[in-house]
């Protein structure tokens, strides 16, 4: 995997202490005072060698006023460096936190075209009716080998359609198969924004948000951050009365230029957030900003057919190890609703199955 720079902060090594530095700079000043002192080698008549050494120890030995000076530019130092590292408004545990970037992240990469090819197919043998997105980031991959990125990166998407299709799935799957970190943020939740971008002080909690904490535990640039029914987001306020929305949140972050070089609100640091892969979902976009609407356009997705609805519970049978009997009751099930003209999602479907595990796994009575 290639590795790129993450933060704009400077890193010294751990190991410059103020002990290691007042020790380096003694003995560079015992050092040049050596040098400047005249050849000995010869010797007092009857001085021995250990003698010699001591008495040129004496010589060169700092004094209490060298030592005072050198610890004053040993602060110095320190003080200088804490400000040229962009963290110096930083807390000590927060600058160690954050010195896992000192080295850069890893970005996950499509190898070949047809490595995209084939990561794109199995993701649409599992789900064709996300097809549109399936074709957006099958694009997006071959987009990525093609002009020979570092890592792969795909465009914002919103996935727009009916409930209970398997949005949200569908992203955790592309995780999955891209072997990337998914984090999954629930828009409907209280301060959705400063779960997914964190908050700065003078809100009731400050913390980091969802995204960077994501990048933090993996180590890894291109994670997948899935925003689920971004339009009933609220907004959230603070101590002081201002109020902050989850998409004037991710405006900066969907838009390449300023998510290159993204202000953290709660280390306020900057971080290069352009390898971040966001796809958000929604029942209804026309709820949604103009603004956000513009850098992550809808993707509109459809119903799931009967037939579709069908072959689902079979590969979730499989999986959950279901005796055929199981299976197909829940198939019939499935097509009968359907021929009533009712609307049947993954949701109901999933339930079924769930529940004829249940009854397939409970025990026998005597």
């Amino acid at each position: 995997m290639s590795r790129i720079p993450f933060i704009e902060a400077r890193f010294f090594s751990p190991e410059d202490t103020t002990y290691s530095l007042e020790k380096r700079f003694v003995q560079h000043l015992r050092d040049l005072r050596s040098r400047q002192l005249p050849d000995t080698s010869a010797g007092a008549e009857g001085e021995d060698s250990g003698e010699k050494a001591a008495r040129r120890r004496h010589s060169t030995s700092p004094s209490e006023q060298d030592r005072a000076r050198i610890k004053r530019r040993v602060d110095l130092l320190l003080e200088r460096r804490k400000a040229a590292s962009g963290m110096g408004h930083l807390s000590r545990e927060h600058r160690e936190r954050l010195s896992v970037f000192r080295d850069g992240v890893r970005l996950v990469a499509i190898a070949t075209e047809h490595q995209a090819d084939e990561l794109a197919a199995e993701l649409h043998g599992e789900m064709p009716w996300m097809a549109p997105a399936t074709e957006a980031v099958w694009h997006a991959m071959r987009r990525s080998v093609r002009e020979g990125w570092p890592g792969l990166r795909l465009p914002p998407m919103l996935l727009d359609g009916p409930p209970g299709i398997g949005k949200s799935h569908w992203a955790r799957r592309l995780g999955q198969l891209l072997t990337v970190p998914t984090a999954v943020v629930e828009a409907t939740s209280e301060n959705a924004s400063f779960g997914v971008v964190g908050s700065q002080r003078g809100w009731g909690s400050a913390y980091p948000g969802r995204v960077l904490e994501t990048i933090l535990q993996a180590g890894v640039a291109n994670p997948i951050l899935v925003v689920d029914e971004v339009e009933k987001a609220g907004k959230a306020t603070s101590n002081k009365g201002h109020t902050f929305g989850l998409a004037e949140a991710l405006l900066p972050l969907l838009e390449p230029m300023t998510a290159k070089r993204w202000n953290c609100p709660y280390y306020q640091v900057k971080f290069d957030m352009s390898w971040v892969g966001w796809v958000l979902t929604s029942n209804n976009y026309s709820l949604l900003p103009e603004p956000l609407l513009s850098r992550c356009p809808p993707v509109r997705l459809r119903e799931l057919t009967a037939m579709e609805l069908s072959d689902f519970v079979r590969r979730e049978g499989a999986k959950r190890h279901l005796s055929s009997i199981a299976v197909q009751a829940v198939t019939e099930a499935v097509d009968r609703t359907c021929q009533y003209g009712m609307r049947i999602d993954l949701r109901i479907a999933s339930r079924l199955l769930q529940r004829a595990e249940d009854l397939e796994r409970r025990p026998v009575w005597h």
